[in-house]
Order: structure tokens, then C-alpha cells, then sequence
């Protein structure tokens, strides 16, 4: 049965990306989480493989469209694919399981959410101030940092989801200045297709993917992104990125509230049992 609810989750989902740009693992994953109290790690794993198809799309769209700085997306690459792949296997030589599993997604999760946010509400202003320091550097630095960036969002997006949106565009923005808003945003969604697919099947391989989930919820995503992306130059970007980023940081602030709370049980649990 499709569960119309998964659905038009899906189609929430997709309407914001396509409106704002932003990853949907900074939305999907919570949601999965909080909503339909998927286990933390199967809604990671779920939510890879299905950004991993949803962003083919907009990568093939920005391709034909030559909208895809692609030496920025090979060092992006270099960085966050072996970032990625090692990542995964710390994960399974842990072999984490029930709690502990879950509090370390979460709170990688909370961190991953926050910085989001962060670069929604200040991109603007952190462009402002270092923009023009930015356009001296050296090519050789240019090369090194986005590397850098990538091995950072390898990280953060095998464990939690999140991050190769929000925060990949505005380091991409401050490292590639020159470069059109177009493509920017292009070369970020043409980078997390391999990234969140290896990822996605790392995670596949751990045993952590929910397929026929992810089947329902990407058909409600793909109308939804197709319509945001139309509707995208109707409605202010500004009034969007603040509310985007009022709603992860909300979410952040449950996810670890519920974690404390959660904590605070086991420790009193422990403490009564003694």
C-alpha cells in the first residue's frame, strides 16, 4: 500500500528544493525521523539514495544548460568521495548498534542542520565581507581549500545527510566568486550525485536502506521539485532562506532535545538500578 502521508512528504519536500536550492537531506531526513520515527540511520541511508536520484535530474538539467563549473566538481570530488568511502568504513569496523548508533546520527545531524541554517541566514553577509579577500587568493589555495570542503562534506553527509546543499554552495561562492549564481548552485547539485550515491550505497551495504520508502517518496518529490523550480522566481529567495532556516533550526533544537531527554532516562535508569 502507498501511504499517501509519504507521499506528499515527498512533494513538501521536493516543492522546497526546487523553490530554494537546498538539499533536501537538511528537510527529508528530519522529517523521516521526527514524523515517522524511521530509525536514524535507515532514514541517512534512504534519504542518500533518493537525493542521489532526485539531483541526476537537476544535474543533467545544468549540463545541457553548461551551468557546471566541472574542475570545481572534480576537486570537490577528490576530496568528499574517499572522505566519504572511509567514513562509511569506520561506521561498519564500529559497528555501532541501537543507542549508540542513533546518537551518533543525531547529533552529527543537529551540527549538520545548524550549519545549514547558519549559511542561509549570514551567505549574504559573509559574501559581503570576504568576497573581495577571496578573489585574491592564489589558484594553487583555491584548489587545496576545495578539496578541503569536499573531504568536510564527505563527513557530514555520510553520517547524517546533510550539508552538501546550503553549506556547499556558500563555500563555493566564496572560493569561485567569479563565477554566476547559475553555476554555483549547478556545480554543487552535479557534485552531490556522486557523493550522496556512493554514500547511498555504502549505506545499502550496511544494511541501512528502506527501498520501497524511498520508491514512495520520490514519487511524490519529482512533481514537487519540477513545480518549485517553476515557481522558484515568484516568490523573494530572501523570505524563503529565513524561513528554511528558521524551520531547520526548530528541528535541530527537538532532534536534541529528544537526544538530552533520552540521555537523562538512561542515566536515571542506571542510576536507580545501582
Amino acid at each position: 500500500m502507498i501511504d499517501p502521508l509519504y507521499v506528499a512528504s515527498g512533494f513538501g519536500v521536493g516543492l522546497l528544493v526546487g523553490l530554494t536550492g537546498v538539499g533536501g537531506g537538511s528537510l527529508m531526513t528530519p522529517l523521516l525521523i521526527l514524523l515517522f520515527g524511521i530509525h536514524p540511520t535507515t532514514a541517512v541511508g534512504t534519504d542518500l539514495l533518493y537525493a542521489a536520484a532526485t539531483k541526476t535530474g537537476g544535474s543533467v538539467v545544468h549540463g545541457w544548460s553548461r551551468s557546471v563549473h566541472w574542475p570545481a566538481v572534480l576537486r570537490l570530488a577528490c576530496g568528499s568521495i574517499p572522505a566519504s568511502a572511509l567514513t562509511l568504513l569506520v561506521l561498519w569496523k564500529l559497528d555501532l548498534r541501537g543507542d549508540a548508533e542513533r546518537n551518533l546520527v543525531n547529533l552529527v545531524l543537529c551540527f549538520a542542520l545548524i550549519l545549514t541554517a547558519t549559511s542561509l541566514i549570514f551567505r549574504k553577509s559573509i559574501m559581503e565581507r570576504y568576497r573581495r579577500h577571496m578573489e585574491q587568493v592564489s589558484e594553487r589555495t583555491t584548489v587545496i581549500a576545495t578539496v578541503v570542503t569536499g573531504v568536510v562534506l564527505g563527513v557530514l553527509v555520510s553520517i547524517s545527510s546533510v550539508g552538501a546543499g546550503a553549506v556547499g554552495v556558500t563555500v563555493l561562492l566564496l572560493l569561485y566568486p567569479r563565477l554566476p549564481m547559475a553555476t554555483i548552485v549547478g556545480s554543487d547539485i552535479a557534485h552531490a550525485v556522486p557523493l550522496t550515491l556512493v554514500a547511498g550505497i555504502g549505506h545499502w551495504m550496511l544494511g541501512s536502506v528502506d527501498w520501497a520508502l524511498m520508491g514512495v517518496l520520490l514519487l511524490g518529490s519529482l512533481p514537487g521539485i519540477i513545480l518549485g523550480s517553476y515557481s522558484a522566481t515568484r516568490v523573494p529567495e530572501a523570505v524563503l532562506r529565513v524561513a528554511l532556516a528558521s524551520v531547520l533550526v526548530v528541528v535541530a533544537g527537538k532532534i536534541m532535545f529528544t537526544e538530552l531527554n533520552l540521555q537523562s532516562a538512561i542515566v536515571t535508569a542506571l542510576a536507580w538500578s545501582h
